[in-house]
């Protein structure tokens, strides 16, 4: 079973720049897509972009194109999410999930329910 676990969260100011890491317990570049998702006090979870770990394709939602990227580091089995320009909005619980590619239809990324494999979460905070 697949372990993940979620670094690299705190409390920035408007306009700053963090970077969260998602490490895996095992390799899974060959055979996972993995998303981030954020989940705000009160508010359900939702998506923030996914990459496809064969291919490296990536997507993310119209709220953070241009501020946000996805990417990977094969060899430390870590994805990871750069988040610049920071907006008070970004303020959430940060998750990152996994599936299997076999298992999980790449069109479907954006529901929550498609991943068995979660981290903790990390904490984003962004003031104004």
């Amino acid at each position: 079973q697949v372990q993940l676990v979620e670094s690299g969260g705190g409390l920035v100011q408007a306009g700053a720049s963090l970077r969260l890491s998602c490490t895996a317990s095992e390799r899974i570049i060959d055979n996972y897509n993995m998303a981030w998702f954020r989940q705000a006090p009160g508010r359900e979870r939702v998506p923030v972009g996914a990459i496809n770990l064969s291919t490296t394709n990536t997507i993310l939602v119209d709220s953070v194109k241009g501020r946000f990227t996805i990417s990977r580091d094969n060899a430390r089995n870590t994805v990871y999410l750069q988040m610049d320009s920071l907006k008070p909005e970004d303020t959430a619980v940060y998750f990152c999930a996994a599936e299997l590619a076999g298992r999980l239809k790449y069109s479907r990324w954006a529901y929550p329910n498609e991943y068995r494999y979660w981290g903790q979460g990390t904490q984003v905070t962004v003031s104004s």
